[in-house]
C-alpha cells in the first residue's frame, strides 16, 4: 500500500475511566458505570480499528490547592484520584483492556489533559503517540465536561485528527456537557457516536 492510501494510524485514549469518577466514588459521575462497560465493549469489539489503546489515569498524591475541604467543583474539588487507593486504578469493567500505553497524571498538581500525564518511565504521551506514528485518536473516558474535553483540545492542538465518541463518555452536569461539546466542536474536534465512528 502507497503511504498516500494508507490509513491514518489511530489511538484510542481511554480518560479517567475510574472507580473515584462513577457512583459510588470520591467524585462520582452520574453514569460513569455505564459508560465504563460501553467503552470495554467498545474496545473489545473493535480493536483492530486501532494502533494502540492508551488509558489514562489521575493519580494525585499531593495535588495542593487542586483539593479542598470545601471544595467549589469549579477549580477545587474533594480528594479523589488518590494514588494507591483502589478508586484510583482503572474501573474494573476495563480489566481486560490491556492497554498498549498508560499513563497517569496530576500527581502534585491538578491535571486534567491526558496529556499532561507520562507512563512509568516518565514518557509524556505527545511523545509516546509520536513515537508511534499516530495521526488520528478517539478520545472517550470521564468527564466529557473536564478531563475529556481538555485532552480532546490538547489532541487537536497537537495536529492529531480528533474525535470525542459522545456515547462513550458522560459530562459531569448536562449544561457543563453541553458547553463542552460546543467548545470542541469549534475548535474543530469531531463529535460522533461510536458507531458511526
Amino acid at each position: 500500500m502507497s503511504e498516500s492510501t494508507r490509513a491514518p494510524r489511530r489511538a484510542l485514549i481511554v480518560v479517567d475511566v475510574q472507580p473515584t469518577f462513577c457512583e459510588g466514588g470520591e467524585l462520582g459521575v452520574e453514569g460513569g458505570n455505564a459508560v465504563a462497560q460501553r467503552i470495554a465493549a467498545h474496545a473489545r469489539d473493535h480493536r483492530d480499528r486501532y494502533d494502540l489503546v492508551v488509558t489514562t489515569q489521575d493519580w494525585h498524591v499531593d495535588p495542593g490547592e487542586h483539593w479542598s475541604p470545601a471544595p467549589d467543583f469549579v477549580d477545587t474539588w474533594p480528594p479523589h484520584g488518590i494514588a494507591g487507593s483502589a478508586n484510583a486504578e482503572l474501573h474494573p469493567a476495563l480489566a481486560d483492556l490491556a492497554p498498549d500505553v498508560s499513563v497517569k497524571k496530576g500527581e502534585y498538581q491538578a491535571a486534567y489533559s491526558g496529556f499532561e500525564g507520562v507512563d512509568v518511565a516518565g514518557h509524556a504521551l505527545a511523545d509516546l503517540l509520536r513515537e508511534a506514528g499516530v495521526e488520528s485518536v478517539d478520545v472517550v473516558g470521564i468527564a466529557e465536561s473536564h478531563c475529556v474535553r481538555a485532552t480532546a483540545l490538547d489532541a487537536h492542538a497537537l495536529g492529531l485528527d480528533t474525535r470525542v465518541l459522545t456515547n462513550l463518555t458522560v459530562p459531569v452536569t448536562p449544561e457543563l456537557g453541553a458547553a463542552a461539546r460546543e467548545e470542541l466542536a469549534a475548535a474543530g474536534v469531531t463529535l460522533e457516536a461510536s458507531e458511526a465512528a
